[in-house]
């Protein structure tokens, strides 16, 4: 009976038709299979921005380090003989890891060239990432950065 004193026409009662509650088990699946491609998709795209935001930070790294090593040969009239004379002369806070590799494996190129006419001895020029990895990107590998 309605609760609103209206009259129901002959015949007719709330429960003859009863409302059926939940979903049913193909309804389930067909969301659930949706869920799956979504979170498939997401996954991939998700690994894809890690490997990029790990190569910008290498390459900033490189940068960094390259442009430091440029600065103290320049300063010192003198190129320097390890990574760590950059850190004691305050030319870099501290040898950051790779992001590749996620380890302090650097490689350095020394070079017989000398960047200006004071400069008295040469050494390290350069500095590469020590990862063998190969960039799904560029298709290069890392360690020729």
């Amino acid at each position: 009976m309605r609760k609103d004193n209206r009259t129901e026409p002959a015949g007719t009662s709330e429960n003859l038709f009863p409302i059926e509650r939940g979903f049913t088990l193909l309804e389930l699946m067909v969301v659930v299979t949706i869920l799956l491609v979504l979170l498939a998709i997401g996954a991939g795209r998700y690994q894809m921005a890690t490997v990029r935001a790990r190569e910008a930070a290498l390459t900033q790294d490189l940068a960094e380090m390259n442009k430091a090593i440029q600065n103290y040969t320049l300063d010192k009239e003198a190129a320097p003989t390890s990574l760590d004379d950059l850190v004691s002369a305050q030319y870099l806070g501290a040898i950051p890891n790779d992001p590749v590799s996620d380890s302090k494996d650097w490689v350095t190129e020394n070079c017989d060239a000398l960047l200006s006419a004071d400069q008295t001895s040469t050494g390290i020029c350069s500095v590469h990432s020590g990862s063998n990895a190969i960039s799904p990107f560029t298709n290069t590998p890392y360690s020729s950065w």
